[in-house]
């Protein structure tokens, strides 16, 4: 109510004239290719350009497309006198049934001689060539200069080292056994079936307390958890000691004591 009242009342600035304000449009765009695109469109239209096909001649049936008809052909090689040879890279053609074979043709070669020349043996080369195709291949750079060495073919001193290591271990125990044998009067040498039959027992309670222990639990949160892992690793570890001093030894000598 109080917006319409205040809209009827007068107010001075009604009675100043109003000025109008004309807003100018900016002029249209025309194309510069109008005139030729109007000229274009008076000309009689173009085939394709109405509804349907153009009206052309219908082909006859007679020439029908054949095969291979639009590939481009080459024009025929002329013929000349070179045509008789035969291309290197051709086989020469074969034979007729008609074609009788060349007869007639002699050779001065003898075959049998040729033959046994060949299959001769080579002469041996004398000191003085054989010398110098060495010399020849030593300055060339063929000849190995590792077969030069004083230690070639010899055995390494590493390995003497070894062997002989090996050899006084080896003495040592035998003394030992000796004394042994001396001391108790009572040892006797284990066979090898006994040997066998140990060493696979003792392999059979590895792979039993390998089981049990891929059996144990992932989480140990107990003290007797903790104390029978502990004690499946220590048998293992001792069994494995064990299997790797029989495997070693081939002669194993047992006492009764």
């Amino acid at each position: 109510m109080s917006a319409q009242v205040y809209r009827s009342r007068e107010s001075v600035y009604d009675l100043l004239p109003r000025e109008e304000v004309k807003i100018e449009k900016p002029p249209r765009y025309v194309s510069n290719f109008r005139p030729t695109v109007v000229e274009e469109e008076k000309l009689p239209k173009r085939p394709m350009r109405t509804m349907g096909p153009a009206n052309v001649e219908v082909p006859s049936p007679e020439n029908y497309l054949k095969k291979h008809s639009k590939e481009p052909k080459l024009p025929e090689k002329a013929k000349s006198a070179k045509d008789g040879r035969i291309h290197p890279l051709r086989k020469p053609p074969v034979p007729s049934r008609t074609d009788h074979p060349p007869l007639g043709i002699h050779t001065k070669q003898d075959f049998i001689k040729t033959r046994a020349f060949v299959t001769t043996k080579p002469k041996p080369i004398s000191v003085d060539t054989h010398r110098g195709h060495k010399e020849a291949l030593e300055n060339s750079g063929l000849v190995p200069k590792y077969i030069k060495k004083t230690d070639f073919g010899k055995v390494p001193a590493y390995l003497q080292h070894r062997n002989a290591e090996k050899q006084k271990a080896q003495e040592e125990y035998d003394n030992f056994v000796k004394e042994q044998r001396e001391k108790h009067e009572v040892m006797r040498q284990l066979n090898e079936e006994e040997r066998q039959q140990i060493l696979q027992g003792l392999k059979k309670n590895w792979d039993k307390l390998h089981h049990e222990y891929q059996g144990l639990s992932v989480v140990i949160d107990t003290m007797s958890k903790l104390a029978h892992k502990d004690r499946l690793e220590a048998e293992m570890t001792q069994l494995e000691k064990d299997i790797k001093r029989i495997e070693r030894f081939q002669i194993i000598y047992l006492t009764d004591n």
